[in-house]
């Protein structure tokens, strides 16, 4: 059983779902296909589990999840990394859209 421990300090079972739903609102309006959210879902769960930890914080869960999401769509990428890292203005995002257009 692979745990998280969330900011509180409580831990649960990882949920794969609830993943997948946290992705889903960052990709609300976006061509994306239930079955590749499905697939994401499934590619974090296997990274944290490769990772032979019984428990994982909640930022590695994140952290898992911005990867493949780029790789999908990388307007969702900026909706979920702007409230997973906290972004606090225009800046924050000018930064993150130069670096995915470097990246092209």
């Amino acid at each position: 059983m692979l745990l998280v421990t969330k900011r509180s300090g409580n831990s649960e079972p990882f949920d794969r779902n609830k993943v997948i739903s946290g992705v889903r609102k960052a990709c609300q309006g976006r061509p994306i296909k239930e079955e590749d959210l499905k697939k994401l879902g499934q590619r974090v769960e296997e990274d944290l589990r490769a990772r032979g930890l019984a428990e994982v914080k909640s930022e590695d869960v994140g952290k898992a999840i911005l990867a493949p999401l780029k790789e999908l769509d990388k307007v969702a990428y900026l909706r979920f990394a702007s409230v997973y890292q906290d972004f606090d203005g225009l800046e924050d995002f000018q930064n993150a859209i130069d670096e995915l257009k470097s990246e092209e």
